[in-house]
C-alpha cells in the first residue's frame, strides 16, 4: 500500500534548491513529481523530478539507469519508494552529492516539457456526482441519475492519441449539429458551445494480464500517480451524437494534462476516508476494503481560472470560475481501477483513468460552463466586463490542484493550460 507517510514528508525538510523552500511552490521537496523533459526540441526526452523551479535531470543525478518512463512506472512499490527517498536524500540540505546533483539541474523555464508517458488507452468516467447530478437534472429533470450510478463507476473509452501535454492549444472543432427544427437535417459547422471539464487523471503503474481482474486490495499497488486533466467538449456535437452509444467527436479532438505526476506516495499524508451518505447503497463486495473505507480518497482541493483574449492582453491573470475538491468524487480511485479490471480487461502502464468532471455540491463550485450557465441559459459576466455561456476563441482555461494538511508541508500539482484557437487556421 501506497499511503506510508515516511522521512520524505518530513515537513521541516529543507532543499538546498532555494525555490524549493518557497512556501507557494507546487513542487517542494515533499513532492518530488516525475514528468518527461527535454532542453530543446531536437534533444532526447529525459526523465525529470521537479523541485521548485528546476528540473532535475535523474538520469545524469545517477539516481536512475537510462530513460525509459515505463519501466520507471512499473517498479513494485517498495522500488519507487527508495527512489523517492534517495532523490528526496539528493536534494535535502547537507546532501554529499550535492555538487554532482546540482550540475544535473536546469531551470523549468529552459526545458520543454512532453506527455509525462506514453498513455496507450484512456478511460474516461463519471464519478463526480455533483457534476452527473447537475447534468442529468438538464436532460431529466425528474430523475438526473440513472439507477446503476451509485452501483458501478460509469465510463466510456475516449481517444488517446489527442491528449496533449500542458501548455496547449487546439482548434475549436467542427462536427454535425442539430439545429432548434428538429426535422430539418443537421449542420457541419465549428462547434458554438466549446467547454473545459475540471478533472483528475489516474495513471496506470503496474498492469495487469489479461483474464487476470485486480482486487481492491492490490488496487493501489497498480496506481502510478495523478495529473490535472482538462477533457474539453463540443457540448452541441456531443448532445447529437451521443445517443445511443455515448461520447464520440464532442470529446476526442482535444485533451491536455499537467506535466508532471505527483505520485501516490507523495500524496500519502493527504489520503481521507471517501464520503458516501448512509442511506445509499455500500459498493458490492468486489467493490470494497477496510482501506479504501478508511483513507480510500485522497483531498486535493482543485480550481478552474479562465482568461480571455481580452485579460491576456492587458496583463489580468483571468477570473477564478469555481473550486471544488477531488473528495467530490463517488468513486475512489482504486475503485475505478479494480472496476476497469474486473472484467479480465487487462490495463497497460500509462493508461489514463479520467475522473470525469468534479464539480462541488454548490451551483458556484461547477466543474464545467455546462452547469455553470445552466446549459447555456445563463450568461456568466466576467471581471473586465466580458460575458460567457461557452469557451470563445482565444480563451485559456487553466486548472490548479494543491494538497494541504495541518502537520504536513502544501504540495500541489502544478497547472494544466490550453488556449482556444479559432476553427480556421
Amino acid at each position: 500500500m501506497s499511503a506510508i507517510v515516511d522521512e520524505t514528508h518530513d515537513p521541516h525538510l529543507q532543499s538546498w534548491v532555494a525555490s524549493a523552500n518557497d512556501p507557494d511552490t507546487h513542487f517542494p521537496i515533499q513532492n518530488l513529481p516525475f514528468g518527461r523533459f527535454r532542453r530543446d526540441a531536437a534533444g532526447p526526452w529525459r526523465i525529470g523530478t521537479a523541485i521548485g523551479d528546476q528540473v532535475l535531470d535523474l538520469e545524469r543525478a545517477g539516481l536512475i539507469a537510462g530513460r525509459d518512463v515505463t519501466q520507471l512506472m512499473q517498479a513494485p512499490v517498495p522500488q519507487r519508494r527508495a527512489l523517492r527517498a534517495a532523490i528526496s536524500r539528493a536534494l535535502a540540505v547537507g546532501a554529499a552529492s550535492q555538487e554532482r546533483t546540482q550540475a544535473a539541474l536546469l531551470p523549468q523555464s529552459a526545458v520543454q516539457m512532453g506527455l509525462p508517458c506514453e498513455i496507450g488507452g484512456y478511460t474516461d468516467f463519471y464519478a463526480g456526482i455533483h457534476h452527473a447530478r447537475a447534468v442529468g437534472a438538464l436532460l431529466r429533470p425528474d430523475t438526473p441519475l440513472l439507477p446503476n450510478y451509485k452501483w458501478l463507476p460509469i465510463a466510456y473509452h475516449g481517444r488517446a492519441s489527442s491528449i496533449d501535454v500542458s501548455p496547449s492549444t487546439f482548434r475549436r472543432p467542427w462536427g454535425q449539429q442539430r439545429g432548434p427544427d428538429e426535422n430539418a437535417p443537421p449542420g457541419f459547422k465549428p462547434t458554438a458551445r466549446l467547454d473545459y471539464e475540471l478533472e483528475l487523471g489516474w495513471l496506470v503503474g503496474c498492469g495487469n494480464a489479461r483474464g487476470d481482474p485486480v482486487p481492491m486490495a492490490q488496487a493501489e499497488d497498480h496506481l502510478f500517480g495523478v495529473v490535472l486533466f482538462n477533457d474539453w467538449s463540443a457540448r452541441d456535437i456531443q448532445g447529437w451524437e451521443y445517443q445511443p452509444l455515448g461520447p464520440f467527436l464532442g470529446k476526442s479532438f482535444a485533451s491536455t494534462i499537467s506535466p508532471w505526476i505527483v505520485t501516490l506516495e507523495a500524496l500519502a499524508p493527504f489520503r481521507v476516508a471517501p464520503v458516501r451518505p448512509e442511506s445509499d447503497p455500500q459498493p458490492l463486495p468486489y467493490l470494497d476494503s477496510p482501506f479504501n473505507r478508511s483513507a480510500g480518497a485522497v483531498d486535493i482541493a482543485l480550481e478552474v481560472r479562465l482568461q480571455t483574449a481580452a485579460m491576456r492582453a492587458a496583463g489580468n491573470t483571468g477570473d477564478v470560475m469555481s473550486a471544488s475538491n477531488a473528495t467530490d468524487s463517488y468513486w475512489t480511485p482504486a475503485q475505478l481501477l479494480t472496476h476497469h479490471a474486473s472484467n479480465g480487461c487487462n490495463l497497460r502502464t500509462g493508461d489514463l483513468l479520467g475522473t470525469g468532471t468534479l464539480s462541488g455540491a454548490r451551483p458556484d463550485q461547477a466543474g464545467s460552463l455546462l452547469e455553470l450557465s445552466a446549459g447555456g441559459k445563463q450568461r456568466i459576466v466576467l471581471s473586465n466586463g466580458e460575458a460567457r455561456s461557452f469557451l470563445e476563441d482565444g480563451d485559456c482555461v487553466i486548472l490548479r490542484g494543491v494538497c494541504a494538511r495541518d502537520g504536513y508541508r502544501r504540495i500541489g500539482l502544478g497547472e494544466c493550460r490550453g488556449t482556444v484557437e479559432s476553427a480556421v487556421p
